[in-house]
């Protein structure tokens, strides 16, 4: 599998994300602009509210670049060890440590895109093939890793 084809759609996916969460910032703030009046209270609360939606945006658009700055680093070499910007296959399915932006479609099979600071990356890195894990109760062995 090529690891460097899931990488770029990674890289897409987030580079769409973040453009979809700027764009978003931008129109909101443009709304609360349009609020502003001296009609009182209920423009004040309004306003308000719509400071929260813009600091929840900047929130998870801050989460993107983060994302974006650690994919940035990763490699598609290959590698024997679980570890960050490894595609591992156990017997419960195909995972990529790296950035989580959910389940991504290569050569016909469904890879799961994980942080490396999730519970499931974290029981899986250093381990090798043939190794047993367990997440929640649930043992899985890595079958192969690249």
């Amino acid at each position: 599998m090529d690891k460097q084809i899931l990488l770029n759609l990674i890289k897409t996916k987030l580079l769409d994300k973040i453009q979809k969460f700027e764009k978003l910032i931008a129109e909101t703030r443009a709304s609360n602009n349009e609020t502003k009046s001296s009609m009182g209270d209920k423009y004040e609360t309004s306003r308000e509210m719509v400071q929260q939606e813009i600091n929840n945006l900047q929130r998870q658009l801050n989460e993107a670049l983060n994302q974006q700055a650690v994919i940035q680093k990763i490699t598609s070499d290959t590698s024997s060890k679980v570890q960050n910007g490894a595609l591992v296959k156990t017997d419960k399915g195909l995972f990529y440590i790296a950035a989580s932006v959910g389940e991504i479609l290569v050569e016909n099979n469904k890879i799961m895109t994980v942080s490396a600071e999730s519970p499931l990356a974290k029981a899986m890195l250093g381990r090798e093939k043939d190794d047993v894990f367990e997440v929640n109760n649930n043992p899985q062995t890595i079958k192969q890793v690249w």
